[in-house]
């Protein structure tokens, strides 16, 4: 007994050491999302969070929305992030021009972002929720090849997306679905022109850009805060049509480059609409929130993404006497990148099928998956 007890504590203090929580200053509750540049890779804390980082690792930086940017000389268990500000009265509000702001990133665009072959070791995490009870996880090891790191509309609408990314599916480290009669979906199994566009932040702009040009469209932007060349900006666009979107974005005045993006989609007061799930069942759908988030860091000079994630929430379908509230979230966060050549994968994901029906080609590597305690529950269940 007395050398399991000696080996629970060494084996206990090891799998402390493989990861730091990184929380609030002044709260002390837990930051997900923020983001963590270490020396070989790109790693985000979970939603309690906790990212994979041993005590091996010094000298990286941490970010986070809100708080001030930390470099970190030597390895802690737990990094506490100050806030930018403590009260939004306090700064001083300037007017910004979004729709020029957002037009002369998207005409430079392959200027400003790397836009050569690239070539990503990747972690996709896909998530969904029936009535705030989640019912699909899959986590998986990637590798994502981009020809030139933009979605080209002309190579999509003809459904050329093997000329604008690639995947290679390496390792499933978790997939599990609780099936459900009353769970609906109301579409194939077909890829979309959409589905792949919505992984390119060029393709999220250029639909703002859009927005923002329909007729009686309100838009404002406004800088809230401003840190050495970056600069925060809040931004709202309400559309005719009934589509709000309200935005952060963080923009890089010197290199005038949009590193951090995300946008809200606001489309309760769009009207129900009638649709059909894929066994034939007509149902009433109602649209809710969506998130789009895009993230970039600077890496060997060229502004590469760092994370993409896609969010959905309170999309209601009503079914006779059953209501059914939606959640779902699609995350990419791209651990590494190497420039590559415009050779592609092989073998590469079929598109034409579930991610999850294509087979898995092994690559053998330290994993930078860290469950949530949500996830792992989900898991643990039998």
């Amino acid at each position: 007994m007395k050398h399991l007890s000696i080996l629970f504590v060494l084996l206990s203090a090891f799998l402390s050491a493989q990861k730091l929580q990184v929380v609030d200053s002044e709260t002390g509750k837990p930051i997900a999302n923020a983001r963590i540049i270490l020396s070989d890779q790109l790693v985000y804390t979970n939603e309690d969070g906790f990212a994979p980082v041993d005590n091996t690792y010094k000298d990286f930086e941490i970010s986070a929305t809100g708080f001030k940017k930390e470099k970190i000389k030597n390895f802690s268990s737990v990094i506490k992030l100050q806030p930018v500000f403590k009260d939004i009265e306090e700064v001083k509000i300037v007017s910004v021009d979004i729709k020029k702001l957002f037009e002369d990133v998207s005409k430079n665009y392959n200027k400003r972002y790397y836009d050569e072959p690239s070539l990503y070791d990747v972690v996709m995490k896909h998530k969904y929720f029936d009535n705030n009870k989640l019912h699909f996880m899959a986590i998986t090891e990637v590798k994502l090849w981009s020809r030139k790191n933009w979605y080209d509309y002309k190579d999509g609408y003809n459904k050329r997306y093997d000329d604008i990314l690639q995947m290679q599916l390496n390792n499933v480290k978790y997939l599990k679905k609780n099936n459900s009669d009353s769970i609906f979906f109301a579409k194939t199994a077909e890829f979309s022109h959409e589905e792949l566009g919505n992984y390119f932040f060029n393709y999220e702009l250029n639909r703002n850009i859009q927005n923002i040009k329909f007729h009686k469209t309100k838009y404002s932007g406004t800088l809230i805060s401003e840190e050495g060349d970056e600069q925060s900006i809040n931004f709202k666009i309400k559309t005719e049509r009934g589509t709000n979107v309200e935005g952060n974005i963080k923009y890089n005045k010197a290199d005038k480059v949009i590193t951090f993006f995300q946008a809200n989609y606001i489309m309760d007061d769009l009207p129900v609409e009638k649709k059909i799930s894929t066994d034939g069942r007509e149902f009433d759908y109602k649209y809710g929130q969506a998130t789009l988030t895009y993230d970039f860091y600077k890496k060997d000079g060229v502004y590469v993404p760092a994370l993409t994630r896609f969010e959905s929430d309170n999309y209601t379908m009503f079914y006779k006497d059953e209501t059914h509230v939606k959640k779902s979230m699609r995350e990419i966060i791209y651990n590494t990148f190497t420039k590559s050549d415009k050779k592609g994968l092989d073998p590469k994901v079929d598109f034409n099928k579930s991610i999850w029906l294509n087979v898995p080609v092994k690559d053998d590597k330290e994993s930078t998956v860290l469950l949530s305690k949500e996830e792992q529950e989900f898991i643990n269940v039998k």
